[in-house]
């Protein structure tokens, strides 16, 4: 009795197979950790946000939207803290952005030596933000801090003025908040010097040689080559600043505890002292999505208004 003989299988098969199993191999364990850690998470933040969530009580009143309302309608200091965030993000992202950039030319444009200075940029961004925040505040000291020292020895020592160099830069309102964006937008220089540096260097040279061939000189070469063919890089660099410039949190938990007068307090330093304080989850939650809100806004928009093809 005859039988069919089989079809042997393609080789081409084999390694779509392959490969498609492989890719599932690397995606799986991504997905399963986000999910477990991220997505499950937030779910159960979310349902905690619509409650007076207290680990203290037995019941979880539910309560609907008031927790929002309470934090959009009753609780002044939410929106201090929220004006706070703003202020820091609106001066920390533009300046760290103009610094990292001109940074990323200088160091650009060396010959040798490209990756040392890259390496010494980036260390304060893999160093712990806590220990950073630490040091800086002894730098800031009044009386035996670094930074005041050096001032005396400048300003009263060698120039001869009489100024008072004990600056309380942490104690005064008007100099705390502008002495914590000083040191986070030292920290986070090499961050975003290393994008910017990656930026340019995939820019086409020949672009600036047809550029110099014409007269174009270095400011004609930064405002109609370097910059528009940046943008991609200034996008992901301004979208990941809003992001953790509205979570900002650690370096006023370490440095000012919030203070003076609540002018360092930020939405996520807020929202921990409801949670972990006065045992508030429930409103510590509502204020996390109304952050998280507010940080979709502002991606959405600025994607709106910069969406834009490039090729080059």
């Amino acid at each position: 009795m005859a039988t069919k003989a089989t079809r042997p299988v393609a080789p081409t098969k084999i390694r779509l197979a392959g490969r498609r199993f492989m890719v599932l191999a690397a995606v799986i364990p991504t997905v399963a950790f986000y999910l477990i850690w991220v997505g499950i998470p937030m779910i159960y933040t979310f349902v905690m946000s619509f409650h007076d969530w207290n680990p203290l009580k037995a019941q979880q009143q539910f309560l609907g939207l008031a927790n929002y309302a309470e934090a959009l309608t009753k609780d002044r200091l939410f929106m201090t803290v929220l004006r706070n965030t703003l202020y820091y993000t609106a001066v920390t992202i533009p300046l760290g952005m103009a610094l990292s950039l001109f940074v990323a030319m200088l160091v650009n444009s060396l010959r040798r030596g490209v990756g040392l200075f890259r390496t010494l940029y980036f260390i304060p961004v893999i160093t712990s933000m806590v220990a950073v925040s630490i040091m800086w505040a002894w730098l800031y000291q009044p009386k035996f801090g670094l930074i005041n020292n050096l001032l005396r020895v400048v300003l009263v020592d060698t120039l001869h003025l009489s100024v008072n160099p004990n600056i309380p830069w942490l104690t005064n309102k008007q100099m705390a908040m502008p002495a914590i964006m000083i040191m986070t937008i030292w920290q986070g220089l090499g961050f975003t010097m290393v994008l910017f540096l990656a930026g340019l260097t995939s820019i086409p040279s020949v672009y600036y040689e047809a550029a110099r061939l014409d007269g174009a000189g270095r400011w004609s070469l930064l405002r109609h080559i370097t910059l528009p063919l940046l943008q991609p890089t200034m996008i992901f660099v301004l979208a990941t600043g809003i992001i953790g410039g509205m979570q900002v949190f650690t370096p006023m938990y370490v440095m000012t505890q919030g203070g003076p007068a609540n002018v360092t307090k930020t939405i996520v330093f807020h929202l921990y002292q409801k949670a972990f304080h006065v045992y508030r989850f429930g409103y510590a939650s509502a204020m996390a999505f109304i952050l998280f809100f507010i940080i979709l806004v502002f991606i959405f928009i600025q994607f709106r208004t910069q969406r834009v093809r490039w090729e080059y």
